[in-house]
């Protein structure tokens, strides 16, 4: 599958912003689907998580209750939509599939990756 993640830009501390993560091929509906984010000088970290179902979500700690995960099965996307943004979620975004396995939030259980979409939250 191939992932093509968009949707950031530069926005004020407070602001929202909404990524999409559009998937190439028929099986999107087989893949969990995540969102990782990387600051310059620090490591990729896991920011959100949805079951192939869409029924099941997972939240890191620093974005729970300002972010929100979902996907649309039928258009081969999901999305991350970003509330309340800090200058401290200023990274680029990427976002990943997993085939098999249960919902995850370490990196290297992803077998396909995004391009990545910057973001970039102005104090």
């Amino acid at each position: 599958v191939q992932l093509q993640a968009s949707g950031g830009g530069l926005v004020q501390a407070g602001g929202s912003l909404r990524l999409s993560c559009a998937a190439s091929g028929r099986t999107f509906s087989s893949y969990d689907m995540a969102w990782f984010r990387q600051a310059p000088g620090k490591e990729r970290e896991f920011i959100a998580a949805i079951r192939r179902s869409g029924v099941s979500t997972y939240y890191a700690d620093s974005v729970k209750g300002r972010f929100t995960i979902s996907r649309d099965n039928a258009k081969n996307t999901v999305y991350l939509q970003m509330n309340s943004l800090k200058p401290e979620d200023t990274a680029v975004y990427y976002c990943a599939a997993r085939r098999n396995g249960i919902l995850s939030t370490i990196r290297s259980m992803y077998d396909y990756w995004g391009q990545g979409t910057q973001v970039t939250v102005s104090s």
